[in-house]
């Protein structure tokens, strides 16, 4: 094509990527995918005007071409970018390509970033927008990453051969993935032989600080009949955004944090200023969701901070869910520890509540020891569960302070956000400013105090409101002070594991609604969810390994005091491929079942080491929560983990093909794991090796059970 001078062709552990460079100096992305690139005829007026790397947006430049709505293309100056020049290197990581582009007529100097992962078919990248003009300018958005012709591959129509999963998230329903079509999201090709253009984009998006409370910043996107996946992740705990749409009869990705639309957020950039986007992670695959989850678990356990929690899965004993519920003392809290002590758990945390003697909730923000709950001090009780073998934690909020703090009432304002000259409230909390200096000083005495005084080794670190759209104290917007305090937040998180290299920290917001990795770059541990329903937690247990690595994915178990033994043992499934969240009136708890929880925990020390290296499969698809029979796996290279449950429902047969798990390889042999000689009268299962599959009879409406398979 007399259009473009130059293709620049990269291939990467299994990604094939194709750039062009035009006439007019401008680079263009042709080709990001699982397959060699297939040329095919582009229109040179659609080559101008699309196929950009980045999307940038500064204020008061024309955005001529065809866009239709509050698209994030046909950026201005992402548009009128020319190349500069392409790095190519290698480093301890794998190859990075560093990409140069600028812009004479507003000054904008472009630096993009791909990081490939050796071992894995994903890449991390990222974009940086120096002004090198005279004149201050408005930056109202930058994509982490940008790629038309998301469905260029393959025959037939995008409504036919696309198909996206995404994760609704809320609380007390995490990890709910959904699979639609284009046109069930409003994204039909209504003009596929003339310009294809609409005003409809399929967007999900977060504003505020709560970065997962309606979707987990990441998806999957498959194109069935080109057999190839694209799947992604966006690195941020606060405000992002994704966006699918049309532009020049072809549709895009746009991955992004915070924009000036969706978010509030707009930055200055005066001459001489840069900005760098949030990290974005893009992976491609066939068209298979189980290799695609398995891909992005090892990238995720390449880029998180080494640890021993993740090396070794210690198990916790936490006092709250369906347990003290927040009103511990040192009584209640005694023969929890022995107890917890007696089954094998290694943490034992002390969850909310120990610092008040009552009502607790808008008083927070000290977190000074109560020796009405604890007469002998905190340290009694924390010295005690180190005498019983485990290492002791206790729950903290520091990103907050009740408004019935006495030293919120003594902080300055600039300690808080602050919109419309006001503090901002939710929930009967104000959100602490992480840019401050006094902040930073205050929450450094706590961590210091819980670790040296209390003899803390374990944090349970919460976060319970969401301050909205940010602060527009000492920012160019109120979005930008959000972001500027999530970058604050994380580099003194960064800060504390400096000092404190073995603290062990669990990430909590309300259950699961921070689960990013941004966060969980730094966090070893997530909690899932606040369900109390054991029975519900199954979905979110059964999908928590496509959000995250299932050694990070805590779930919560909580044998109740009234329940009996095929609860008690429905509990232990839920956690047993993941991280153990164990609760409950354990000591009040009869012999049997008690029994049935420290096997489980038995079980989990023989296979924990397989859980950190594993990777996940659905043998019978994703949950919902509407599911009767959900079933998740774990496999390594010759051993797989299967947990399966059912909750009700008319149907009593479950039959799972096991043939997929390494790829048409029929297992050797399938085995009752958990509970191994109990309860066996209420199940039957036959494993059929002909056929690859396994059949379970359940003899009761609510049950759950964890197999192993040989390979």
């Amino acid at each position: 094509m007399d259009y473009i001078k130059e293709y620049i062709r990269i291939e990467e552990d299994g990604i094939y990527l194709v750039f062009a460079v035009t006439r007019e100096e401008q680079l263009k992305l042709l080709h990001f995918s699982a397959k060699p690139y297939e040329e095919k005829e582009e229109s040179e007026l659609f080559l101008k005007e699309g196929f950009q790397l980045v999307q940038v947006s500064f204020s008061g430049y024309n955005r001529p071409y065809e866009k239709h709505g509050n698209k994030h293309i046909v950026t201005a100056p992402g548009y009128m970018l020319k190349y500069v020049g392409m790095e190519d290197t290698q480093n301890e990581t794998g190859r990075l390509l560093v990409i140069t582009q600028k812009d004479s007529v507003t000054g904008a100097k472009v630096v993009s970033y791909l990081q490939f992962y050796k071992g894995t078919s994903t890449i991390q990248m990222h974009h940086t927008v120096t002004n090198e003009g005279t004149k201050t300018q408005t930056l109202e958005y930058l994509s982490s990453f940008y790629y038309l012709g998301i469905e260029k591959e393959g025959e037939g129509s995008s409504d036919d051969k696309m198909r996206l999963t995404y994760a609704r998230h809320g609380w007390q329903k995490e990890m709910t993935f959904l699979t639609n079509t284009f046109p069930e999201l409003g994204m039909a090709q209504t003009q596929p032989t003339v310009y294809q253009r609409t005003s409809v984009t399929i967007e999900m998006t977060n504003t505020g600080n709560w970065s997962t409370k309606e979707y987990l910043p990441m998806g999957y996107l498959e194109n069935v009949s080109a057999d190839t996946s694209l799947y992604w992740q966006i690195e941020h705990s606060g405000s992002w955004h994704t966006e699918i749409g049309d532009e020049n009869n072809h549709f895009y990705l746009a991955l992004s944090g915070p924009t000036e639309v969706q978010s509030h957020w707009f930055k200055q950039l005066k001459p001489g200023e840069s900005f760098e986007s949030v990290p974005a992670a893009v992976g491609v695959c066939s068209a298979d969701f189980d290799k695609a989850m398995g891909q992005l678990t090892t990238y995720r356990r390449r880029i998180r901070r080494p640890n021993q929690d993740n090396e070794k899965l210690p198990i916790i004993f936490n006092d709250y869910m369906n347990c003290l519920f927040g009103d511990p003392t040192t009584e209640k809290e005694l023969p929890l520890i022995d107890a917890a002590a007696e089954i094998g758990c290694e943490y034992f945390v002390i969850d909310a509540g120990w610092y008040a003697p009552g009502e607790w909730w808008d008083s927070v923000g000290e977190w000074q020891e109560c020796r009405e709950r604890f007469p002998g001090g905190i340290r009694e009780v924390t010295d005690y569960i180190r005498k019983k073998g485990m290492v002791p934690g206790l729950w903290l909020e520091l990103e907050v302070m009740g408004i019935n703090c006495e030293k919120a009432k003594k902080a300055p304002d600039d300690w808080f956000f602050v919109r419309h000259g006001k503090r901002v409230f939710d929930r009967s909390r104000y959100q602490l400013d992480f840019r401050n200096p006094e902040v930073i000083a205050h929450v450094d005495e706590v961590i210091d105090r819980v670790v040296l005084q209390y003899g803390v080794g374990y944090i349970k670190m919460d976060y319970n409101i969401e301050p909205g759209i940010g602060t527009e104290l000492y920012a160019d917007s109120v979005g930008e002070g959000m972001l500027q305090h999530e970058k604050a937040y994380l580099n003194w998180l960064d800060g504390v594991f400096k000092r404190y290299p073995d603290l062990v920290i669990e990430n909590c917001s309300s259950g699961g609604l921070r689960t990013d990795y941004a966060m969980l770059k730094r966090y070893s541990i997530q909690s899932t969810s606040d369900q109390e329903d054991y029975r519900n937690y199954a979905t979110i247990s059964a999908n928590a390994a496509a959000g995250l690595t299932p050694e990070q994915a805590a779930v919560w178990s909580y044998p109740l005091k009234n329940g009996d033994e095929e609860e008690t043992i429905y509990n232990m499934v839920n956690v047993m491929l993941v991280r153990i969240h164990q609760s409950g009136h354990i000591p009040e708890l009869s012999d049997s079942r008690r029994a049935l929880v420290k096997e489980g925990l038995d079980y989990y020390r023989e296979i924990r080491q397989d859980i950190k290296k594993a990777l996940p499969f659905w043998p019978m698809g994703l949950a919902e929560n509407t599911d009767k029979l959900p079933a998740t796996g774990l496999k390594t290279e010759k051993k797989a983990y299967l947990s399966v449950w059912r909750r009700g429902g008319d149907s009593s047969r479950m039959e799972i093909s096991l043939a997929q798990i390494w790829k048409g390889e029929k297992p050797e042999k399938v085995t009752l794991s958990y509970p191994k000689e109990s309860m066996a009268e209420h199940l039957d299962y036959y494993y059929d090796k002909t056929s690859g599959v396994l059949s379970i009879s359940w003899k009761q409406p609510v049950m759950a059970r964890v197999f192993e398979i040989l390979r």
